[in-house]
């Protein structure tokens, strides 16, 4: 691929940021999807704090129903979270907003392999972390979401 085609196939990998594509450009080539990925994980850990923060804050809320990325509509859709009751809704948003009022970002979590329930009692565990915490884990799930895409991407099965 040129750096066009790649930018466009890979930039979405990571929640509206191509610039972890961009970068991962000049590291080329690639022996595998896992060298890959784990270059553009090495991209985000190296990148400074306000770059991660932005990485961050681009993610949507779980369960909103606010414009959000392709991919992010499929994973929420898979989980159910786009099909909430009246009662669910209500619970995620005002998880939702007591996260962002202690956090300053969104909740951020894989919903692969998680059910309604398991994202209910994250949200309820994590909002008891510190924020410093909680940037680790938002960027660990942030990762995981990267692995799933970009192994669904080349229709392969991440590693365990």
């Amino acid at each position: 691929m040129n750096q066009t085609e790649f930018i466009t196939v890979l930039g979405a990998i990571f929640e509206a940021s191509p610039w972890v594509a961009e970068q991962a450009w000049l590291k080329r080539p690639f022996t595998d999807i896992q060298s890959l990925y784990q270059t553009m994980v090495d991209i985000v850990k190296n990148s400074d704090s306000q770059q991660q923060l932005a990485l961050i804050c681009a993610h949507p809320d779980l369960g909103s129903k606010a414009k959000m990325a392709e991919a992010s509509v499929k994973e929420q859709a898979g989980v159910g979270l786009n099909c909430l009751t009246s009662s669910e809704y209500e619970q995620f948003h005002q998880l939702n907003e007591s996260y962002k009022n202690k956090f300053s970002f969104p909740f951020i979590i894989a919903v692969k392999n998680h059910t309604k329930a398991s994202i209910l009692l994250a949200f309820e565990q994590r909002l008891n972390h510190s924020i410093e915490e909680e940037k680790i884990t938002a960027l660990a799930e942030i990762y995981k979401i990267a692995q799933f895409r970009l192994y669904e991407k080349f229709a392969q099965t991440p590693p365990p």
